[in-house]
């Protein structure tokens, strides 16, 4: 069907995103997976080729590239593209347009008119911050797509806006963008 890239960052709800890449694959959709090297010390990326069928990627370079500009070839034939979780620290390297890993690279390459769903997971507290406000709102100005994070407890033991997005409103959200 629709090849979607999933983008993710280090988050307490990083478990989220394989439920959500597992779901975008037995709907049918190719699904590349790339993780922050932080998110990769949370989540193994084995994880996401179990529930994706296809190797999930950290870094550009290195034994495991699979060619010269790995982060243009993430960024072709794209569909949709969704961070989930998005941390305040990737957040702010997104709308500051800072390409530091593969990750920010891959989605610096996105061409201008594929759709763009962010979906931020982080300690109220920061979620409040001003800099992570405006980092969001910078991104929601360039063209992204912003899903609110849920109120609820938090795995850091507080209670609040922060929570990553259910996996099957974000799959619902993503069906909708490809379907529009």
């Amino acid at each position: 069907m629709a090849r979607i890239l999933l983008c993710t960052s280090a988050s307490a709800a990083l478990y989220k995103a394989c439920d959500l890449a597992s779901q975008l694959a037995q709907a049918g959709h190719d699904v590349p997976v790339l993780l922050t090297p932080s998110a990769a010390q949370l989540v193994s990326p084995q994880q996401f080729e179990a529930v994706t069928g296809q190797p999930a990627r950290v870094h550009e370079l290195g034994e495991d590239r699979l060619g010269a500009m790995d982060h243009i070839d993430f960024a072709r034939g794209l569909a949709a593209v969704v961070v989930a979780p998005c941390t305040a620290a990737l957040a702010g390297r997104i709308a500051m347009g800072l390409a530091t890993d593969l990750v920010t690279t891959a989605l610096m390459a996105v061409p201008l008119g594929v759709p763009r769903l962010v979906c931020p997971a982080m300690n109220p507290h920061m979620l409040a911050q001003p800099a992570v406000a405006r980092n969001l709102a910078q991104m929601v100005e360039d063209g992204w797509e912003r899903m609110e994070p849920e109120v609820g407890h938090m795995a850091c033991g507080e209670d609040g806006p922060g929570r990553l997005a259910d996996p099957d409103l974000i799959a619902q959200r993503l069906l909708e963008i490809l379907s529009a």
